[in-house]
């Protein structure tokens, strides 16, 4: 069935709307040939059919090209790649259709597309593995990934006509993969939008709220900055500087997180907006020194916050960002983030790599092959023979939001790591040899241990030895996905090593003991040995942590252990009105057990009345119960997607009376501040304290208490009585 005329206006209208977008990147007739020819080959190829909310789908290829050319900054292949991003994976067309019709370069493009299309719909392990070839391309074409950034983008947009868990599934992997790969690739925009649109699907009431709260403070809040900024225009106008100043309202999502890290009231959030100084510089002098020039005319009218200047310029970001930022007290005793930088730093923030190429060769920067050196990186990773997809899927993640510092060899050479990477981190970035083989090292000239974090300006040095070996707790200590591989590639060596000795040893001695080694044999002895599995216990074996001396003895126990439920869950059963939507792309899940079994998240431990979201672990079929915030969770989501369960999962009646929680609190210490805190929780709640830990130091005290509670509700109604104690600064919440 063929689209009706309301259709076909629409997509005229979209089409039309594209071709305007597309004038300022069409150099001649060809050019524009060559959209059109793709723009109606899409239209043919997808005719008739629908998205599921019932537009044509058609419209979808026309906005992501539209995305690709107007947000992006990419060219005229870019946009006839996402034109036709569908083709070969939904229609009759082939790779080699593109390629006759369009070249070689269009259908290399199409052809990368449509291999990650089936990255997010496929098994976990197959699913990451696929995502490590198709990022491969990253090092070869990355316009392949900033198509994919423009696609799931527009899906993000039209995020409301799917069902739940799909909204779950999709949210997770955009706020664990698309929302960081965005800001690595310097699309600030686009980033703050996936992320706004993840909370907007994943938590409409807050993202509601505070939304409102920022309409409601706009007049003030644009009458505090046209007050800031007045002496500030006065200034730059009398050097003669061509700005222009601006005040951008943060997102809704970065201030939602900001909340949610410090625990604390929108009321409470003063840095909603920073101002944006960019200028066009003159030819003479320098860039560097005309931004520097506008920070000295601020800083003559407001006072700067010295801890708070941000030099980028010297040394930019690791995707091309450079700016200078720096906070300053403007009037009424308020903090004001300020950032200059020139019109060429605005197009690279805004327009991430596409901008930066287009710079690339008309400046000459100490660091302008900086996306080159972390293109290098990825594709050094995912030629890894060593790394299991899943573990290459999360040590990539930790190559993408990460803020930077600059330290520096013996010999004075400068290296970007990460904002809170160790000095064994630092040992790996130079080589993995180095790394396995460090002991300690000397930062600023002094001893000491490998694992100390180092800081920006450090000047690290890394002591060696021969007989160093590299011990699972390092994966504790480190931060960046080299090290974290090297290490595990290293220990998954030496487990299998002491895999084959265990074998060897568990061989002998039931040989010894006359006993065949069957798997029956073997089934008994592994929980008696508490391990999970044959292979830990052939590993612990061959390491020496385990003994076979009393194998005899230990053959003949057997012991069982009882489980005892304190706590129900329930999953609400479908009303016969309810359908249930499946994605035709995806395998049929697995029938529902009919009583599934519970089990809480240990890294989130959610209590009663926390929202939560339900994972049903493959191996077990249990379903583990997450908070909706939790980090795992949209680890989890973005891996493991069809494993989400699609129903809202609610707490029923629950037979504990409380749970253990621990809340962290910070503030002045004085007398008597640790029995108010006893009274508000034992007198005004009666809630028992199982634990205390207080300490205090010049004048300030800090520390945890553990306490039993019935849900979520007394647990909030508990905060924020402590809150009002006097003295009490920040009362949060944390995991036991």
């Amino acid at each position: 069935m063929g689209y009706t005329a309301e259709d076909e206006a629409l997509i005229k209208e979209k089409w039309d709307a594209l071709l305007f977008s597309c004038t300022k990147i069409c150099k001649n007739d060809e050019d524009w040939d060559f959209i059109k020819r793709a723009f109606f080959l899409a239209k043919e190829a997808h005719e008739g059919v629908r998205r599921r909310s019932g537009e044509p789908y058609l419209l979808h290829p026309i906005a992501v090209a539209r995305i690709v050319a107007d947000e992006i900054g990419l060219g005229v292949k870019s946009v006839v790649a996402a034109l036709l991003h569908d083709v070969v994976e939904d229609t009759e067309y082939t790779v080699e259709d593109m390629e006759r019709i369009f070249g070689p370069k269009i259908a290399s493009m199409v052809d990368g597309l449509t291999k990650m299309s089936g990255v997010f719909n496929a098994d976990t392990s197959e699913q990451a593995e696929y995502f490590r070839k198709v990022l491969l391309t990253l090092s070869d074409d990355v316009r392949v990934i900033l198509i994919k950034i423009a696609d799931r983008l527009h899906n993000m947009r039209t995020l409301g006509s799917m069902p739940m868990n799909k909204q779950i599934k999709i949210t997770g992997e955009t706020i664990y993969l698309f929302a960081p790969l965005a800001y690595r690739l310097g699309l600030y925009s686009i980033k703050s939008e996936l992320e706004d649109l993840c909370m907007k699907y994943r938590f409409p009431q807050q993202y509601a709220e505070i939304t409102q709260k920022l309409q409601e403070s706009e007049a003030s809040r644009k009458e505090f900055i046209d007050k800031f900024n007045a002496p500030i225009i006065e200034a730059l106008d009398r050097d003669h500087f061509n700005y222009e100043i601006s005040g951008r309202l943060k997102s809704v999502y970065s201030i939602w997180s900001k909340m949610q890290r410090k625990q604390i009231p929108f009321e409470e959030i003063y840095d909603l907006f920073a101002i944006r100084v960019v200028f066009k510089p003159l030819p003479f002098p320098s860039e560097k020194t005309q931004c520097w020039q506008i920070y000295s005319t601020i800083t003559d009218i407001y006072t700067p916050k010295p801890d708070r200047l941000r030099d980028w310029i010297s040394m930019p970001k690791a995707n091309g960002y450079e700016a200078l930022h720096s906070t300053v007290m403007g009037p009424d005793g308020v903090w004001v983030e300020v950032q200059i930088r020139t019109q060429r730093m605005e197009d690279i923030a805004e327009r991430g790599f596409a901008a930066h190429w287009k710079y690339k060769h008309a400046t000459i920067s100490q660091d302008e092959d900086e996306f080159d050196k972390w293109l290098k990186q990825i594709r050094t990773a995912l030629n890894s023979p060593t790394e299991s997809a899943v573990d290459f899927l999360d040590n990539f993640k930790l190559s993408l939001y990460t803020s930077e510092i600059a330290v520096f060899t013996p010999k004075g050479e400068s290296r970007k790591m990460p904002y809170g990477a160790t000095a064994l981190d630092f040992a790996y970035d130079i080589h993995s040899k180095i790394g396995n083989s460090a002991i300690s090292a000397k930062i600023n000239h002094k001893l000491e241990p490998i694992t100390t974090q180092i800081n920006n300006g450090d000047q690290i040095e890394i002591i060696t030895a021969d007989n160093a070996r590299p011990k699972a707790e390092w994966l504790e200590a480190v931060t960046t996905g080299k090290a974290k591989q090297a290490i595990k590639s290293f220990l998954k060596r030496e487990r299998q090593n002491n895999i084959e000795r265990g074998m060897q040893l568990l061989g002998e001695k039931m040989k010894a003991l006359n006993i065949n080694l069957s798997g029956r044999v073997l089934q008994k002895i592994v929980p008696i040995y508490r391990c999970n599995n044959k292979e830990e216990l052939y590993s612990k074996i061959g390491a020496g942590i385990i003994s076979l001396d009393d194998l005899e003895k230990v053959l003949k126990i057997n012991s069982k252990s009882k489980k005892l439920k304190f706590w129900t869950l329930f999953i609400p059963s479908k009303t016969e009105d309810e359908g249930d939507e499946t994605d035709p792309n995806e395998p049929n899940p697995e029938p529902a057990a009919p009583e599934p079994q519970f089990k809480i998240a240990e890294c989130c431990k959610p209590i009663p009345g926390d929202k939560v979201v339900g994972y049903r672990d493959p191996a077990t079929g249990d379903i583990i119960v997450h908070k909706a915030t939790c980090d795992e969770l949209n680890r989890l989501a973005s891996q493991y997607g069809k494993n989400i369960v699609k129903e809202e999962i609610k707490w029923s009646q629950h037979k504990a009376d409380s749970y253990l929680v621990t809340t962290q609190l910070r503030g002045i210490d004085r007398m008597g501040l640790l029995l108010d805190l006893a009274n508000v929780v034992s007198n005004d709640f009666n809630i028992n304290i199982r634990e205390v830990n207080i300490h205090s130091h010049d004048g300030i005290f800090e520390g945890d208490i553990s306490l039993y509670v019935r849900d979520a509700e007394s647990l909030s109604a508990v905060m924020d009585k402590l809150r009002k104690i006097k003295g009490i600064e920040s009362v949060k919440r944390t995991i036991n």
